[in-house]
């Protein structure tokens, strides 16, 4: 499949910012989060690149995740109109969730959110993520749940998705699946990657016997050890390995 590259149409910021938003659909694909081609990565571009206006990149639908480019990925207002020329279409329904965090959070440069098979059963149990793991541990007190709805088509939804959600990071959607938030692409995947591994741990501790909690004396404080655990770089740390990793396996996202 020929993608006519944008990396001259844009600027240097953007093209940099489309190559991580790039990694990250190609990193949840290796990683096997994908529910084929129906969830959604958005990025918020800074106001140096659109000059104030609310504009944002999201996957093209159709293609699967291990198919996006930098070049692929769709440039949209918050409407879901496209801003600049694209031969893909966009899924406004998709950006429903994702246009009213980035509504509310500026500081949610990107929202990531899943279907995985871990990720719905939590979701779908009455207690939602408990602190049985080390990884949940960093979750627990950062984490807000929303109410199945239905399809997240109708408008009156946003304002109680938007409440719910608050200032945390994580969000688990009721019988639904995984949101994550973040200050980059970098951010929203790693932050992702702890709670989907809280996720798979605990579903399989839950068929395996009784578990054993993490008392909240541990948790209170696992914001500051984090900081600790990453020497203040937070989910960032291990960002530059996986970018070596998804390079020596397939570097044809940055095209």
């Amino acid at each position: 499949m020929h993608i006519p590259s944008m990396k001259e149409l844009v600027s240097e910021e953007e093209w940099q910012l489309r190559c991580d938003l790039a990694a990250a659909y190609r990193l949840v694909a290796m990683y096997g989060w994908s529910d084929l081609v129906f969830t959604h990565i958005s990025l918020r571009l800074p106001d140096s690149v659109t000059g104030g206006a609310a504009q944002f990149l999201i996957n093209p639908y159709g293609l699967m995740f291990d198919e996006i480019t930098a070049s692929s990925l769709v440039k949209v207002d918050m409407e879901c109109n496209k801003v600049l020329p694209s031969t893909f279409p966009v899924n406004p329904a998709g950006f429903t969730i994702h246009s009213a965090i980035h509504a509310v959070r500026h500081d949610a440069q990107c929202v990531m959110h899943t279907h995985t098979r871990a990720g719905v059963a939590v979701s779908a149990l009455q207690s939602g993520l408990l602190p049985i793991s080390q990884q949940s541990t960093f979750i627990v007190n950062n984490v807000a749940y929303h109410d199945y709805e239905g399809l997240a088509l109708r408008g009156d939804e946003i304002p109680r998705l938007q409440a719910d959600l608050g200032s945390k990071k994580y969000l688990i959607l009721r019988n639904h699946g995984l949101l994550t938030t973040g200050k980059s692409a970098a951010d929203a995947f790693l932050n992702m990657y702890i709670l989907e591994s809280a996720c798979q741990i605990q579903v399989t501790a839950q068929a395996c016997g009784p578990l054993v909690m993490i008392p909240s004396s541990i948790t209170d404080n696992m914001a500051e050890v984090m900081k600790v655990a990453t020497a203040g770089q937070g989910p960032g740390i291990a960002w530059p390995a996986l970018i070596r990793k998804l390079d020596r396996t397939d570097a044809s996202y940055r095209t």
